[in-house]
């Protein structure tokens, strides 16, 4: 089964944190898949990877960007998986589809979104009622992940 983990955000931005968990999971090394919730929040998250840290580069790119199989990161608002990646990261609403063909998926839910916390809430009930190993990690005051479930 899938490793799926909920991250709870709420001391520090999408943007900030997204790109951080991206690098690490490259360094794996893994490809990734990022499935937004929409196009607009979907442009605004491929502009952001590209100006998050000027001493790093995350290779990234979306369909338009040429083909997805040359993509370490590909970024989309689909269910897909065309560059192989062992991770799928679901932000700004996106919901999980099948997640069975990933070793890990990370859902990431604003914690001061009501909508966004119920539906975090659903999707832990129905990823756990199909037997993933789902684990909950919440910030903490200096930004520190700390595992709650």
């Amino acid at each position: 089964m899938t490793e799926v983990l909920f991250y709870h955000l709420q001391n520090a931005p999408l943007e900030q944190v997204l790109p951080q968990l991206l690098e690490r999971s490259l360094a794996r090394p893994w490809r990734c898949v990022v499935k937004v919730g929409n196009a607009e929040r979907l442009d605004a998250l491929v502009n952001a990877l590209w100006t998050w840290r000027e001493d790093s580069f995350l290779p990234h790119g979306t369909k338009e960007d040429g083909p997805a199989e040359a993509q370490p990161i590909f970024m989309t608002t689909e269910d897909e998986n065309p560059n192989g990646a062992q991770v799928v990261f679901l932000v700004d609403g996106a919901e999980p589809g099948d997640v069975s063909g990933y070793e890990r998926c990370v859902l990431m839910f604003d914690g001061r979104d009501e909508q966004a916390l119920s539906r975090a809430r659903e999707n832990w009930k129905r990823l756990k009622a199909e037997g993933h190993d789902a684990t909950y990690w919440q910030q903490n005051e200096d930004g520190r992940w700390e595992k709650k479930a």
